[in-house]
C-alpha cells in the first residue's frame, strides 16, 4: 500500500538536508511520515512527528482516512507539547499531504520551514522508516485486531514504550526521553 501520492501541482520545498541526520540540539529538525496498518476492518494510517536529535515521537495522528487533516494534527499535537521557538526544519517526504497549503500554512504559522526528500527516495528519511519497521515487527506483525480502537491503543502503548524505554544505539544506549533529558540537563549546568 502506497502512502505517498506525488502526482499533484503543489510546491515542493527543497532537501537540504540531504541524508544527514545527526542534529546537535533538539528542536532543530523534525521529520514527519505516514504509514499504514491493516486493522482487518480497513486501513488505520498514523502519522508522526519525530524530533531528529532525540528519535523522540514528539506527536501522532491516526485516521481511518490518508486526508491531510491526520498530518496537521501530528504536527499541532508535537508543536503543542513542545513549543519550539521558531526556525524548527519539518523535513517530509513529498506526498500530498506534506504539500497541502494546509501543512504549509500550519508550518508558517509555527514559524516552521518545510524541507523535502527527493522524489521516490525513502532514505531522504531513513529514520523514520525505521521508525515504522520497528513499530510493525515489535508490536503489530501476525497480530488479528478484534477492533480499531484495539489496533489504536497497541500504538499508542508502543508509542509510549518507544520514548520512555526503548533503547538506541545512535542514542548511547538510553531512551528518547533520557537522553534529551541529560542533554537538557548539560545545558543548565553550562549556563549555570
Amino acid at each position: 500500500m502506497a502512502t505517498t501520492d506525488a502526482k499533484y501541482s503543489s510546491p515542493v520545498a527543497p532537501n537540504l538536508l540531504g541524508r544527514e541526520f545527526k542534529v546537535d540540539a533538539p528542536f532543530r529538525v523534525w521529520t514527519s511520515d505516514i504509514t499504514c496498518i491493516d486493522t482487518g476492518k480497513g486501513w488505520l494510517y498514523l502519522a508522526a512527528v519525530i524530533d531528529f536529535f532525540s528519535r523522540q515521537i514528539a506527536g501522532r495522528s491516526m485516521r481511518m482516512g490518508m486526508k491531510k487533516k491526520l498530518v496537521v494534527d501530528a504536527l499541532r499535537i508535537a508543536w503543542f507539547r513542545r513549543h519550539p521557538k521558531p526556525g524548527v526544519i519539518f523535513h517530509s517526504d513529498r506526498g500530498s499531504q506534506y504539500c497541502s497549503a494546509e501543512l504549509q500554512a500550519a508550518l508558517g504559522s509555527y514559524g516552521m520551514r518545510s524541507l523535502m526528500s527527493r522524489k521516490g527516495d525513502c532514505w531522504d528519511n531513513a529514520s523514520t522508516e525505521s521508525l515504522w519497521g520497528s513499530l510493525k515487527v515489535a508490536r503489530l506483525h501476525g497480530v488479528r485486531f478484534a477492533t480499531c480502537r484495539a489496533v489504536m491503543d497497541k500504538v499508542i502503548d508502543w508509542i509510549s514504550f518507544y520514548n520512555h524505554r526503548r533503547l538506541h544505539s545512535a542514542l548511547d544506549n538510553v531512551n528518547p526521553m533520557r537522553f534529551q533529558g541529560r542533554w537538557l540537563a548539560d545545558q543548565e549546568k553550562q549556563a549555570a
